[in-house]
């Protein structure tokens, strides 16, 4: 069984000590490989817009919005060294921000009904309680309010190169929480692939109404990575990412 007080340190633990160097930071105006805001115009004109970001990070994708005119910038994250790194990235471009550290499950006295929008960029897989992280968010949100994520699709990480071919090795309805190593940066991470169904009928529970979902491969952006890479050959055949914008009814 999930312990999800486990996962909270486990999974803070990694990001506080490797998650960048080791994984990168996925950020605005990318919502993940091959998929980016500057095509998909998913917000549109946030001027003077209330935005709160789930899984800030370092802080640049609420850099991305400030330098959008977003009227207030607020930030949540698991991680203490995230939060510190995003509060430091902010100051030096002139930009302010209420910045909380706590898990997205938890109750960590951000505003109700309140944001013109909730955004998070590949951080809501990371949630131990998917159905109450979304009930939260609503919560968070003006009626009207939207909500926008991506995280990584679930078929990407069902599927691996084998013998020059790509080849099924994970059951896609198996949605239980497994240990990743990673030995390059000794860090240990604990995560559970949802089905696409789980995160759409989660979100119809908690009040949203689905406007878009974006899956596609963008092939401008793909062009300029190498095409013999193994992401490259994924993209061309699946999806990797995949995006959703909802409404708050």
């Amino acid at each position: 069984m999930m312990n999800k007080y486990s996962v909270y340190k486990t999974n803070s633990c990694y990001w506080d000590k490797k998650g960048n160097d080791f994984l990168g930071a996925i950020v605005l105006p990318f919502y993940g490989a091959f998929v980016s805001e500057e095509k998909c115009q998913l917000f549109g004109d946030v001027s003077g817009k209330k935005m709160l970001e789930i899984g800030c990070g370092n802080g640049q994708s609420l850099q991305y919005q400030g330098d959008r005119k977003a009227s207030e910038l607020w930030g949540m994250d698991i991680s203490e060294k995230q939060i510190e790194k995003a509060k430091q990235h902010l100051t030096a471009c002139g930009l302010s921000a209420k910045l909380i550290c706590s898990p997205m499950e938890e109750e960590c006295d951000i505003p109700v009904d309140y944001f013109d929008f909730v955004y998070s960029i590949y951080a809501i897989g990371w949630t131990t309680d998917l159905a109450g992280t979304f009930y939260r968010i609503a919560s968070y949100l003006k009626k009207d309010g939207v909500f926008i994520f991506s995280w990584s699709h679930p078929i990407h990480k069902c599927v691996v190169e084998e013998n020059n071919m790509l080849a099924f090795n994970k059951c896609y309805f198996d949605e239980s929480w497994y240990s990743v190593s990673l030995d390059l940066c000794q860090g240990t991470l604990t995560l559970s692939d949802r089905k696409l169904s789980t995160y759409v009928n989660a979100l119809a529970k908690a009040g949203f109404v689905i406007e878009q979902m974006i899956e596609e491969t963008n092939n401008e952006i793909m062009q300029l990575r190498d095409e013999n890479s193994d992401l490259v050959k994924r993209a061309k055949m699946f999806p990797v990412t995949f995006v959703i914008k909802a409404r708050k009814l």
